[in-house]
């Protein structure tokens, strides 16, 4: 049997799944993709504050490619979540749930980051893939991910 064979053997087939379920894995899917901005931002937030003692959004805007605009856009948005502060003409501050969001993206980072790594994948690259599988990774699969990288230890 060819590894193609194998693989299409042991994929469970679309056709298979009741709609209930697909329904709920493409409702798991959009529901990340909303999420996706917060999770970007506070992470980097997160990072400008360790690395440079604060973030200014033209710096924000410059990481992430896009226009100032849109920063103030999203951290406007990112305010009415309660996942940043901001006072007139001064850096963006996490508040304390805008850090607990940037702690579980950094590790949900570092776990891919490594997880690809330990496949052979370059640094490049394990770096950009993380940055979209992280906010779609369950926790059931990081954790698997985790007891793998403990296990080759």
């Amino acid at each position: 049997m060819t590894k193609s064979q194998s693989l299409s053997r042991n994929t469970f087939d679309a056709d298979q799944r009741a709609p209930e379920i697909q329904a709920e894995g493409f409702a798991t899917v959009r529901q990340a993709h909303e999420t996706e901005m917060a999770e970007d931002y506070v992470e980097l937030i997160a990072e400008l504050i360790e690395t440079r003692g604060e973030a200014r959004p033209v710096e924000i805007a410059g990481r992430l490619g896009v226009k100032p605009p849109t920063v103030t856009k999203n951290i406007s948005r990112l305010k009415a979540a309660g996942l940043v502060r901001r006072e007139p003409y001064r850096a963006i501050f996490l508040t304390e749930e805008g850090r607990v969001l940037a702690e579980t993206c950094k590790r949900r980072h570092r776990v891919v980051v490594a997880f690809l790594r330990g496949l052979g994948i370059d640094e490049e690259t394990a770096e950009r893939d993380a940055e979209g599988i992280e906010h779609h990774v369950s926790e059931a699969t990081l954790q698997a991910f985790e007891r793998h990288l403990q296990e080759r230890g």
